[in-house]
């Protein structure tokens, strides 16, 4: 990825006194998908509207292949990008006339238009609803629609403002699956936003987290939900536990770290002294009723069952423990096994790997 097919620089968009986004530098590389993450209300819409050149900016500059957005080549670099949004924004016509519409505005011959739209209709699976009206259209259906409409523009960069966030779960699925090979096939340049983590992860070649109109970490989905740089991160991420303790000692990348109730080590790059916090995700805790030595040990807590949360594939438990609250998914299966009780105790334990140290933030 070294071409920058899109660079950001200085970015601040403000509506009145209120600074809506601030991005200091945001490189999107040709071919590859960015998700972005971030909350509602975090400037995810606002940044896709900046890169699609649709949102006047209260300073800083847009280039595109190397050549800076202006007001006289703003319309050309427009029609080198399409958008699906959360709304298909469909007109009460036909599917293929839909899926035409862009084409159509940009005046392209009737046999032209007809080859560009008819693969993407069967490459979606729709091509059978090509006359039926959008009004009778499922919310899937519309938003393959919606999507067939961008994808006929063959468009450089393809923008993607919560498109899933509607459908239910099956649907949400099967579209993500199928846009996923779409994007790995033809190469196109995509930036997707979602407050779903589930998607990020999936889609995002890199994912940034952005919250407060600023952009906290940007970096491999790996990295980034596993490594956040602070608890704000953190938080958006899922790395829903946060133990704070100092750092006791310190050999190379592993930092042993004293904590209310016991020990830990885990990955960080901290002197002795240092006050951390220790991020770790749910699904990485083990849970087991060995009690020896009290459940507790070196990133082993003693923990008691506060709450039972089920769902479809995992409980999630709430634990307390003398280091502080965590939570916990533990599979069906296992919950089973273990069969786990509101009041209970348990041992909770987890790898150094799975342990992440972060600075204290600042109050």
């Amino acid at each position: 990825m070294a071409e920058a097919l899109l660079t950001l620089s200085e970015i601040i968009v403000r509506h009145g006194q209120t600074t809506v986004l601030d991005i200091r530098r945001l490189e999107i590389f040709a071919g590859e998908t960015l998700a972005v993450i971030g909350p509602n209300g975090a400037g995810k819409s606002t940044l896709l509207r900046v890169i699609g050149l649709l949102q006047p900016l209260s300073a800083g500059a847009i280039d595109f292949r190397g050549e800076r957005a202006n007001g006289a080549n703003t319309l050309a670099m427009r029609r080198r990008m399409a958008s699906v949004l959360q709304e298909p924004l469909l007109l009460n016509a036909s599917v293929y006339e839909n899926a035409a519409l862009g084409l159509k505005i940009r005046r392209l011959e009737r046999a032209e238009i007809r080859r560009r739209v008819v693969p993407w209709l069967d490459r979606l699976g729709i091509a059978h609803l090509a006359d039926r009206r959008a009004r009778t259209l499922s919310g899937g259906e519309s938003q393959r629609t919606s999507l067939a409409r961008a994808l006929a523009l063959d468009p450089e960069v393809l923008l993607l403002d919560e498109p899933f966030s509607a459908l239910d779960p099956s649907t949400r699925e099967t579209l993500l699956v199928d846009l996923c090979d779409i994007l790995r096939q033809t190469g196109i340049t995509a930036v997707f936003a979602t407050h779903d983590r589930d998607e990020a992860f999936m889609l995002g070649m890199r994912v940034g987290v952005l919250s407060g109109g600023k952009l906290l970490q940007l970096g491999g989905g790996a990295e980034v939900f596993t490594r956040p740089v602070d608890e704000k991160v953190a938080e958006i991420v899922g790395a829903e536990t946060g133990i704070r303790g100092v750092v006791e000692s310190r050999r190379g990348r592993v930092v042993l770290v004293r904590i209310d109730g016991g020990a830990a080590e885990a990955i960080g790059d901290f002197s002795p002294g240092t006050p951390v916090v220790l991020c770790l995700r749910p699904e990485d805790i083990r849970l087991s009723r060995d009690l020896g030595t009290g459940g507790a040990g070196i990133n082993r807590l003693a923990v008691t069952v506060v709450k039972i949360i089920p769902s479809t594939a995992h409980y999630r438990l709430l634990l307390a423990s003398r280091a502080g609250a965590l939570s916990a998914l533990v599979p069906r299966a296992a919950f089973e096994v273990l069969d786990v009780r509101e009041g209970d105790a348990f041992s909770a334990a987890f790898d150094t790997t799975a342990l992440h140290a972060i600075t204290i933030a600042k109050q």
